[in-house]
């Protein structure tokens, strides 16, 4: 027989007390609300993981599209015109205004069959003779084998030292009464700290295997012998400056004692002198000039991956140049 007392016996619940059953039932729809909870958390970080996903593979998309498209600048060319090659700021081999930029950019113009004239549009002081150089060097080769197409350089506010050693390489240059034209010179920079260092008490260890591995640091007096082959240096590239305009501007060039002392003349003089043959810019040679209005850009741009390779490679290869350098470099200025 059952003990009515017993614990194991079942109790009826009191009024307003809930059944076992309705406890269960209550704990269950908890536990359900919990699991769901957590099924649609984990829904929505898988929808934001395949959206940022997409996101950056449609961004790496744009970016090489961009880059490809971005090779060439400009709209396509339409029929006769002039085709335009900008060259701005430094001159450098890691820049926008390097000669593997420029160079392609001219070989594009010349080869479109609708290209009537080349204009060379230039704002730059200036920047690596050897880059100059190059780029001069195919000016004349694009002229030889594109002997109807002429090439005009146009100058902005200053085409000046490695700038103007690519303008003489043209048929003409033309300028603005105001722009800065010139400085046929060339220069070599760096500090001498040697001075600093002794008044700090602090003493240079160099050691160098090569009586002229130390050439041009700056923590150390610069001998005589070093600095006559410095110059004789800069002498050499100066003479190169001096034939390429003497090439290019022929007998157009009126000579004097000036001319190439590394002096920056304006627009005005620089005509008066046969270092520019007239004034005009992009759209007036284009149209009084060429005959051919239509402007077409071929100049290549830089885009965000050769900008992401220069900053995480050449930069690492420039650095080690500069380090062996010890901050002394020279240039067309």
């Amino acid at each position: 027989m059952n003990d009515a007392n017993s614990n194991d016996t079942l109790r009826e619940p009191g009024p307003g007390e809930p059944t076992r059953n309705a406890s269960s039932a209550w704990e269950r729809g908890v536990l359900e609300k919990l699991v769901m909870e957590v099924v649609n958390e984990k829904r929505r970080a898988r929808r934001w993981s395949i959206f940022f996903r997409l996101a950056f593979l449609g961004l790496l998309l744009a970016i090489f599209v961009g880059g490809y498209f971005s090779e060439r600048g400009g709209s396509p060319a339409t029929g006769p015109h002039t085709a335009l090659v900008e060259l701005n700021g430094d001159i450098s081999a890691s820049s926008v205004a390097s000669a593997d930029n420029i160079n392609a950019s001219l070989q594009d113009a010349f080869d479109d069959p609708d290209t009537k004239a080349v204009i060379l549009r230039i704002n730059s002081p200036g920047g690596s003779p050897v880059q100059a150089s190059q780029i001069n060097d195919q000016i004349w080769r694009l002229r030889a084998k594109y002997k109807n197409i002429p090439i005009y350089a146009v100058c902005d506010e200053v085409c000046a030292s490695a700038a103007y050693y690519i303008a003489v390489a043209t048929d003409k240059i033309y300028v603005n009464p105001a722009s800065l034209v010139g400085s046929i010179g060339v220069l070599m920079e760096g500090f001498g700290l040697s001075g600093l260092l002794d008044k700090l008490g602090v003493t240079r260890r160099l050691l160098t295997a090569g009586d002229n591995k130390g050439f041009m640091d700056p923590f150390s007096p610069m001998p005589e012998d070093q600095k006559a082959y410095a110059l004789s240096m800069l002498k050499q590239i100066h003479q190169q400056f001096i034939t390429a305009v003497e090439r290019g501007r022929g007998k157009r060039l009126k000579i004097n004692d000036q001319t190439f002392s590394g002096l920056v003349w304006t627009g005005e003089s620089a005509v008066q002198q046969g270092l520019a043959d007239g004034y005009g810019d992009s759209d007036t040679v284009a149209r009084d000039v060429v005959h051919a209005k239509n402007l077409v850009d071929y100049t290549r741009r830089e885009n965000v991956v050769d900008r992401l390779a220069k900053r995480f490679g050449a930069s690492l290869g420039m650095g080690a140049v500069r380090e062996m350098l010890d901050g002394s470099s020279w240039s067309l200025r």
